[in-house]
């Protein structure tokens, strides 16, 4: 089968970049002639909140990736599409995260199903966005009618789509697979000595970029805790700010956290990714709204328990009591579940948990999910 995936990927950086990379490696596995084409513009500067939008590591050599969709520029999604048109791939893979990608993305995929034969599917990360903005559902409308079918990475984003309207296509649910592609699992003290940490705490991971809705703010509460304040341990923020960092700091300052948080709030590279989860005890994702989190799929294959908050479809891959916590979107309920981690030593016994479950997420059926929605075998 040819197979074209678009969305991010190299020179662009970040968690959608990896996915789809690690995607089309899947396809191509398993003997499927697979390429990329991302965007040479994917936002505006002045709608991209953090440092940049480009990597600054080597790009991988084993990939066809094409840069040449500009988000903003309907001459770029003509061009785009009319070519892939031409070229008669047999299913064209969309990465669907932002109603802002709507009409990009819609119009390529309506071009490309001209030709009669291609089969348009996407993977929807979100089709109601964390952050709700006036046109949501109509650019998000614009793109998933031009579908011919629909995996998504959540039970949750599976009942929005039914909710607006797109129940009657073909749609399956399918776990995030495992983040794989970051190394093997390093020893923790080889990973504290990598960062500089001293091998005298335990260390919970706070990761990936800082925005309202992944509940930053509620995490410094719950560290604030008097029982928690009595363990020995301290948080790591790792991820660059995407919103002002002020309010945090403010929290930091008032509840005296200086010396229990370490800060590497700049862009994480691939290479040091394994350094941050293998030298951490917890992954704590204290989110307020999610559907899914690829940091999960990151903390499973590094076998680390993790900490979630019970909102959206968040929930779904993390067993409570099997890998971690499962606890409502609160201070208390998460200081809770920390005092009685490191309390109750439930660390094997939760990393036993995660070993076991990390089996149930391949990118073999990612790839057989999305064969199936578009009609093929």
């Amino acid at each position: 089968m040819k197979v074209v995936i678009i969305g991010p990927a190299y020179p662009l950086r970040g968690g959608l970049a990896t996915y789809n990379e690690r995607l089309a490696r899947a396809f191509q596995e398993g003997g499927d002639e697979a390429r990329i084409v991302t965007f040479s513009l994917q936002y505006p500067d002045f709608l991209f909140p953090g440092q940049t939008q480009f990597s600054t590591e080597a790009g991988p050599t084993d990939l066809a990736i094409e840069v040449s969709l500009n988000s903003v520029n309907p001459l770029s999604w003509l061009r785009v599409g009319r070519k892939m048109r031409a070229e008669r791939p047999d299913m064209v893979v969309f990465r669907f995260w932002l109603p802002f990608m709507g009409p990009a993305l819609g119009t390529v995929a309506r071009l490309v199903r001209g030709n009669g034969h291609t089969r348009v599917v996407a993977i929807t990360d979100n089709v109601i966005p964390h952050e709700k903005r006036p046109g949501d559902k109509l650019l998000t409308r614009y793109f998933l009618s031009a579908c011919d079918g629909f995996v998504t990475m959540s039970r949750h984003v599976l009942a929005d789509l039914q909710q607006l309207g797109f129940g009657q296509k073909p749609a399956q649910y399918r776990p995030h697979p495992l983040y794989d592609n970051f190394g093997p699992i390093k020893p923790k003290a080889d990973a504290l000595a990598a960062l500089g940490l001293p091998n005298t705490a335990g260390y919970l991971l706070f990761f990936g970029f800082i925005r309202a809705y992944k509940g930053l703010d509620i995490m410094l509460e719950a560290f604030a805790d008097k029982r928690v304040a009595t363990l020995p341990i301290k948080l790591i923020i790792a991820g660059e700010f995407y919103e002002d960092s002020a309010p945090y700091e403010e929290l930091i300052r008032r509840h005296q956290l200086e010396d229990r948080i370490i800060r590497a709030t700049d862009f994480i590279p691939n290479e040091k990714v394994v350094d941050y989860f293998c030298a951490s005890d917890l992954i704590v994702q204290p989110y307020k709204n999610a559907t899914q989190s690829g940091v999960s799929q990151i903390a499973y294959h590094f076998e680390r328990p993790m900490l979630v908050t019970d909102v959206g479809g968040l929930a779904e891959l993390i067993p409570a009591g099997v890998v971690g916590y499962v606890v409502p979107p609160t201070p208390a309920a998460i200081a809770d579940a920390i005092f009685d981690f490191y309390a109750q030593q439930r660390g094997e016994a939760f990393a036993a948990g995660v070993r076991e479950q990390k089996k149930l997420f391949s990118w073999p059926v990612m790839v057989a999910a999305l064969k199936q929605v578009a009609g093929g075998s």
